[in-house]
């Protein structure tokens, strides 16, 4: 992470100049909120998201998190210009240990992430959707990598595409620059789930709610193996994820569901899982 889990106790005073924060339930949602530039990212905007994604990942009460949007766009990619010109705005955030790249951030997440898709996706805003464990999109929504009639080529964003689809069809995306509808995108497996536009946000609230029923902890162990096993031979895998198991049985949320299980109950979820992190 580019922030420490110190620095991003808590979120700013003042807010952001870039992202809308709200924390409900258990749940952050992130709104990107610089629609007058179809939420292209810059840099401020960049160390904020990495700055709110920081925030979550160690704060223990926020067991989920849903990335939204303003206006009409979800997100342009990057703001080319302001990359090139800089910022000599007062930044509402520290300056990040080193630079953000998005993709790497999403998958340093080991709580479960919903993309509320209202708005079209281009380029760098791939990485973004990509990499949500879920992704809920409007059925208005459009999804490009236009990088290839600029030039340039979305090399992040085809890491990504590579763990969510076949390689072809990931290639295929970032040379020929398609657009697709949000139902092409369900179909190849960059979105998870579609609604009408006007039932964007209960597909949203309904995801969310049966997520928060289950033990944050479980899955927060799930997402951290998953990202470990990449890293792993093979033949070391099998004994990791068995230690992870043993590790998981003697957290507060495991024995927590155990006992609900045995005394026929609801179970009520700490999400504490402190002794493991």
């Amino acid at each position: 992470m580019l922030y420490t889990a110190q620095q991003t106790t808590d979120l700013p005073e003042t807010g952001f100049h870039y992202l809308l924060t709200s924390f409900s339930g258990h749940v952050l949602t992130i709104t990107l909120n610089r629609p007058e530039k179809k939420n292209a990212l810059h840099p401020p905007m960049l160390a904020e998201i990495a700055f709110a994604l920081t925030h979550a990942q160690h704060n223990p009460a926020v067991w989920l998190i849903v990335l939204a949007a303003a206006g009409d766009t979800f997100c342009a990619g990057m703001d080319l210009k302001s990359l090139a010109t800089g910022s000599s705005e007062t930044p509402a955030v520290p300056e990040p240990s080193g630079p953000v790249r998005l993709g790497e951030l999403m998958q340093q997440l080991d709580k479960p992430t919903i993309a509320r898709v209202q708005g079209g996706v281009y380029a760098g805003g791939f990485l973004l959707v990509a990499g949500c464990t879920y992704a809920v999109a409007a059925e208005s929504a459009v999804f490009s990598l236009p990088e290839v009639k600029r030039g340039l080529f979305p090399f992040q964003v085809l890491a990504l595409l590579l763990d969510l689809m076949p390689a072809r069809k990931a290639l295929d995306l970032c040379l020929r620059a398609h657009t697709l509808s949000a139902a092409d995108a369900q179909t190849i497996g960059l979105i998870t789930d579609v609604a009408p536009p006007d039932q964007l946000e209960t597909a949203v609230n309904q995801l969310v709610n049966e997520l928060t029923q289950f033990s944050p902890t479980a899955m927060q162990f799930g997402l951290r193996a998953r990202r470990q096993l990449k890293s792993l031979p093979s033949e070391q895998q099998q004994a990791y994820l068995y230690e992870q198991f043993v590790q998981l049985q003697q957290t507060p949320d495991a024995q927590e569901g155990m006992a609900a299980f045995l005394e026929k109950r609801p179970p009520v979820w700490s999400g504490d899982d402190s002794t493991f992190r």
